[in-house]
């Protein structure tokens, strides 16, 4: 088990904020967790008591709505933290998060974590800022759902998947989404997005082998998430 102060990835979230010794504090009492593809971290309702360090895979976070369809909310990688809204407000979350691929992830229990929000102003300062990003998404996110038509929000979501995860040598995307989670991204029946994923690919805008995505007209995609 790696130790906080010397991990690589606490340099990608507000944990590079803490001191050497706050560091070696974190490390004392943080558990490492593997979480299996297509298991959850946590779900809606659970109390969370403490903050995930993703050390390694990929995560989607949801929310059931009524009618019984899950919204992917965001999808949380390596680097990144996660449970920290849960832990300020003190209430259950009211977000699940699974596993999209085999994940490491360390967890650091609620004590702790509010010690150093506590103690360390710029700690605390990185946290909140990174909280209200997530806020302008949602906004931004709400704000799309509300005015764009669903292959509008399609290609922009291939378009950030590209940016966010990059690609590797072949010109793939380092993550491999099903048709389902493409539908509960953008907010649409499966049967729809896999329509309009079709017809992107009959168009020359993408290629597809199985979950692997390959985007071959970046331009022409941005031309269509813009309304043209």
């Amino acid at each position: 088990m790696s130790k906080c102060e010397q991990c690589i990835i606490k340099q990608f979230n507000s944990l590079k904020h803490l001191s050497r010794e706050e560091l070696v504090r974190v490390s004392a009492c943080k558990t490492s967790k593997f979480i299996k593809k297509g298991e959850p971290l946590f779900e809606e309702g659970e109390r969370i008591n403490g903050v995930f360090c993703i050390k390694d895979g990929v995560c989607k976070v949801s929310k059931m709505s009524e009618n019984g369809r899950n919204q992917i909310i965001s999808l949380i990688k390596k680097g990144d933290l996660i449970g920290e809204r849960s832990l300020i407000s003190d209430e259950p979350s009211n977000l699940t998060a699974v596993a999209l691929n085999d994940m490491e992830v360390c967890f650091v229990p609620k004590d702790e974590i509010m010690r150093d929000l506590e103690k360390n102003p710029n700690f605390t300062m990185s946290v909140l800022k990174d909280m209200a990003k997530t806020l302008k998404k949602s906004d931004n996110v709400i704000v799309e759902m509300a005015q764009k038509t669903v292959k509008q929000r399609l290609a922009e979501t291939l378009i950030r998947l590209k940016e966010k995860f990059d690609v590797n040598d072949d010109g793939i995307i380092n993550l491999q989404l099903s048709r389902e989670d493409f539908a509960n991204i953008v907010g649409t029946a499966t049967e729809s997005a896999i329509r309009l994923l079709s017809d992107f690919k009959k168009k020359g805008l993408v290629e597809f082998k199985g979950k692997e995505i390959k985007i071959l007209n970046t331009q022409e995609l941005e031309k269509i998430a813009q309304g043209f």
